[in-house]
């Protein structure tokens, strides 16, 4: 799969992929951002950027000479990008950048300049954005967090719901394993190591049932930032959330849930009983939506009943956003 030379162009600037730590760096989101802009304003592409020398960026582009060099710098490179690209399309793995039509549309919608300029999947692509329930929550749950996980999970797989959640310990492997138990399909947003993913969950990526995605390069490793920078994808790709655990005003479930009820992107929902973590008690004052432990209803309503439960919260807008 050959990108398209606006991704080709994207990807150059955006991405680590074929840069090594001590090279220069790629452009940030919001540095991204406005150039796109003045890509669009001056009715260019981004391919248009891999013909322009340094000098025709500074006059068409208004770019300061640092900045020019720079993105000439990051577009020389195309060869080593290609050969890295083949190389994670051996591995099963692909990109997808904003400039492309397979480009899951609620990010645009949603998140819109805050949309990754550059995302990287493997598996089943056209999950990413079919209607589903993200569930999240902390490593260290009690009995009725690991019931609840397990429940939503199985409750996506039989009501063909897709089941999102960020790929990690606890929470999210607890109800990823019952959605695809259950038959069903399942989106894992990843902090890290999507390469080292790949192996453990081999036969969900052939069978079409799982995608793989991540913000970063296939094989950058864990960070803290990182972790919190992704939450947010968690939740916009997807049509209701359910928190199983959180801390109090700490941590990147805490974060994640509380941006998504700031921003209104889907409704959240947290689990609630009578010896639930400190931080749902906060994010039902913050206005989340309580989900009953135990849930009375069979599986196969958990759909419809988060539905008529969220149905007088307002609509988000659709604004779209930069290429």
């Amino acid at each position: 799969m050959n990108p398209s030379q606006d991704s080709l162009a994207i990807l150059l600037l955006c991405s680590q992929l074929a840069l090594a730590d001590d090279e220069t760096k790629p452009l940030t989101l919001r540095e991204w951002n406005p150039l796109a802009r003045k890509l669009q304003a001056a009715a260019l592409r981004p391919a248009s950027l891999l013909d322009l020398q340094v000098t025709d960026l500074q006059r068409q582009l208004a770019l300061s000479a640092e900045v020019a060099a720079r993105i000439a710098l990051l577009v020389d490179r195309a060869g080593a990008l290609q050969a890295s690209l083949e190389r994670c399309a051996r591995l099963g793995i692909f990109p997808l950048t904003r400039a492309d039509a397979d480009y899951p549309q609620r990010y645009r919608e949603r998140l819109k300049d805050s949309a990754p300029s550059v995302l990287f999947y493997a598996g089943e692509q056209a999950l990413l954005g079919q209607p589903g329930i993200a569930v999240v929550g902390s490593r260290r749950l009690d009995d009725a967090g690991q019931e609840c996980a397990r429940f939503v999970g199985n409750a996506c797989g039989l009501s063909g719901q897709v089941l999102y959640s960020g790929g990690a310990r606890g929470v999210d492997t607890l109800s990823m394993d019952a959605a695809l138990e259950a038959r069903g399909t399942a989106v894992g947003v990843l902090a890290d190591s999507l390469e080292k993913s790949l192996r453990a969950h081999e036969t969900a990526l052939r069978c079409g049932d799982l995608c793989l995605v991540t913000p970063y390069s296939p094989n950058a490793g864990f960070s803290v930032g990182a972790a919190m920078g992704r939450n947010r994808l968690i939740y916009c790709l997807a049509d209701y959330a359910i928190v199983v655990a959180s801390d109090a005003g700490t941590g990147g479930t805490w974060s994640g849930a509380s941006e998504t009820l700031k921003n209104g992107w889907v409704p959240v929902f947290v689990l609630e009983h009578a010896d639930m973590p400190d931080g749902n008690r906060e994010l039902l004052k913050k206005g989340a939506l309580p989900f009953p432990h135990p849930f009375t209803e069979p599986p196969l309503r958990l759909p419809g009943w988060l539905q008529e439960k969220s149905a007088s919260l307002p609509k988000p807008s659709n604004q779209m956003t930069l290429f």
